[in-house]
């Protein structure tokens, strides 16, 4: 069971760390005509992870915390889909940059395009970019939409990978998060996908969700494995309604307490476990064959705006309305609104609103709190030699650890630090120690 403390603790407001600096802390100095002066400076050589987000869905989830809209109409996707591809036209003609090695659909729905929409947008970053047969193309599905046309028709565009937003199999948690997926829905899915041949499955599933019990929890995990997906994401649910507006449909009374989902975290990490997936990071678990697992155990493994990833691309492209991309320099993000979007599209202009150039504390900081993410400790000393800043640059942050390695969250020796099998929950909390930007930050979603 949790101490006191670590509830506390676990109710502390601290970022996800999917990049440092977080995005609250992005602004309009980073615009598009900074991302095109970005984009000149990559090398030909350079290897490209793409991203792709698609803002629409057919029904709103109420738990979603994702940048998307509902429509049913098929004319603004048509016009979505027209500026995504008259954005890879631009964006490629202003870098040399070719070599692709990952390429991710994230939403919303990507499949919202429809399947010669997928199609069309696929051509053309074929058309511009140099995609590597060995490339993974990823992409985010709901199970309902997912049968055998589908599935064919992301085969032949390329797709090799496939991550399933499951959520949680009770009728009545569905019932209370407004999204009706029976188990047999997710089993027909997943068929379908084997049969084209997209073998490399992820699927998403939440604790912490109104209504859900842990022996709730503990079935939807049994049912999620015996369809042996090669990665598991385990999410809290984040009850953001100050910034989801939809979520206020959610009964909050019906939402466990901090203590309730501590121990839906910790009984599932110990489930999936048991059933034979390695525990990676924060939330995310993996058979043993496969390579996210590899790369959490040889410490390679890397923490985007997707997550923990094993993509080790130099620039992330980010394409469509609040896209986020990542280059040597910094950050860019597009206008998040699809009006703004396609107007600077239509006027033959990157849509970047905002962003951040990287410092060199930036950089040493974000190196630190990536390695505290991924591989549940850091050597700063050897974080400070790649950066080629003094030995002794962490030495403040470090003091201000002892309150938990009393608590016997981390444990010190030198300037190592290593999180404890008991402080792993909180990690988010522990990386936060050596954020420099987070008292300027808004709020964010509590530690576990």
């Amino acid at each position: 069971p949790a101490s006191a403390g670590n509830i506390a603790l676990a109710e502390r407001s601290v970022p996800r760390y999917t990049s440092y600096p977080t995005a609250p802390h992005f602004g309009p100095a980073v615009n598009g005509a900074t991302y095109r002066d970005w984009l000149g400076l990559l090398a030909a050589d350079t290897s490209l992870s793409l991203y792709l987000h698609v803002p629409f869905c057919q029904t709103m989830c109420s738990y979603c915390g994702c940048h998307t809209k509902v429509t049913r109409k098929a004319e603004p996707i048509d016009a979505y889909r027209r500026h995504l591809e008259a954005e890879i036209d631009l964006i490629s003609g202003m870098t040399p940059a070719r070599r692709v090695r990952h390429i991710h659909w994230g939403g919303g729905t990507p499949t919202m395009l429809g399947e010669a929409g997928l199609a069309s947008v696929a051509e053309r970053l074929a058309l511009r970019f140099g995609i590597g047969s060995d490339a993974e193309h990823a992409i985010e599905l709901d199970p309902r939409q997912v049968g055998d046309s589908l599935a064919a028709t992301l085969a032949r565009v390329g797709v090799n990978r496939a991550s399933l937003g499951v959520q949680d199999l009770n009728p009545h948690v569905q019932k209370a998060i407004g999204r009706i997926q029976p188990y047999a829905v997710v089993t027909a899915a997943v068929e379908a996908l084997r049969r084209a041949g997209i073998d490399a499955l992820s699927f998403d599933l939440m604790y912490g969700l109104p209504h859900q019990s842990l022996p709730d929890l503990l079935r939807s995990i049994d049912l999620a494995v015996a369809l042996q997906p090669g990665r598991i994401s385990l999410f809290g649910y984040a009850h953001v309604p100050w910034f989801k507006t939809h979520q206020r449909l959610i009964d909050e009374a019906a939402l466990p307490d901090t203590a309730e989902r501590f121990r839906q975290a910790n009984a599932a990490r110990d489930a999936l476990i048991a059933h034979g997936y390695e525990a990676i990071g924060l939330d995310h678990f993996a058979l043993p064959t496969d390579s996210m697992a590899l790369m959490a155990r040889d410490q390679t493994l890397k923490r985007n705006f997707q997550g923990y990833t094993t993509d080790h691309a130099e620039a992330l492209l980010g394409f469509g309305a609040s896209a986020i991309g990542r280059l040597p320099q910094g950050f860019v993000q597009n206008a998040p609104d699809i009006g703004g979007y396609q107007r600077a599209i239509d006027a033959g202009e990157p849509a970047t609103v905002r962003g951040l150039a990287l410092s060199l504390e930036d950089r040493v900081r974000g190196d630190a709190i990536e390695r505290l993410m991924c591989d549940f400790a850091a050597d700063l000393e050897a974080v400070a030699r790649r950066h080629g800043v003094p030995l002794d640059f962490f030495d403040a942050d470090l003091a201000r650890l002892q309150p938990l390695e009393h608590e016997g969250l981390v444990a010190r020796k030198a300037r190592t630090v290593v999180v404890s099998d008991a402080g792993r929950p909180l990690v988010r909390v522990v990386a936060s120690l050596f954020d420099a930007h987070l008292a300027k930050a808004g709020r964010h979603s509590a530690a576990v």
